[in-house]
């Protein structure tokens, strides 16, 4: 689907409490979680020992951290929507995350996101919280749902 498309702060406020369009699929490669396990230092046999996992882990092959599904939320969001006068965001905080389901590598995520929330902040920005949901193709559970808020700057 495509990306929503906003002109600037006042355009985009129409969007809360609105579903925002629902991304492409990403497949989580074995190289993305060897490179988020080298970058967090999180390198237990689940995630990284391909062999051993297809042995032992009840997943049958490694799978992604947890902690990467909520590091995939920015871009995954980029996918649903942006404002053109954005010059700046950033990544605010996370009221609630949950991950109720295991990425198993070479799964395919997604997002659906629901704007909850906008207030105004300091030098011209929005503080904007984001219901959102990390679905794997195919699975009833999601990979992740998480309560995100982002900071935009015009």
């Amino acid at each position: 689907m495509k990306p929503l498309e906003f002109t600037n702060f006042e355009d985009f406020k129409i969007a809360k409490g609105q579903q925002l369009p629902v991304g492409n699929w990403y497949t989580v490669t074995q190289q993305m979680i060897n490179d988020f396990a080298n970058a967090t230092l999180d390198k237990q046999w689940i995630h990284v020992d391909e062999k051993r996992a297809e042995q032992e882990s009840p997943f049958k092959s490694t799978i992604a951290h947890g902690f990467m599904s909520v590091a995939l939320i920015s871009k995954l969001l980029e996918a649903s929507f942006s404002i053109k006068s954005v010059k700046l965001g950033l990544n605010y905080g996370l009221n609630k995350v949950r991950f109720p389901n295991a990425v198993p590598v070479n799964s395919q995520l997604r997002m659906h996101a629901v704007v909850k929330e906008i207030e105004e902040i300091a030098n011209n920005g929005i503080k904007v919280t984001f219901n959102c949901t990390i679905e794997i193709k195919g699975q009833e559970k999601p990979a992740c749902v998480a309560e995100f808020i982002a900071a935009f700057f015009e």
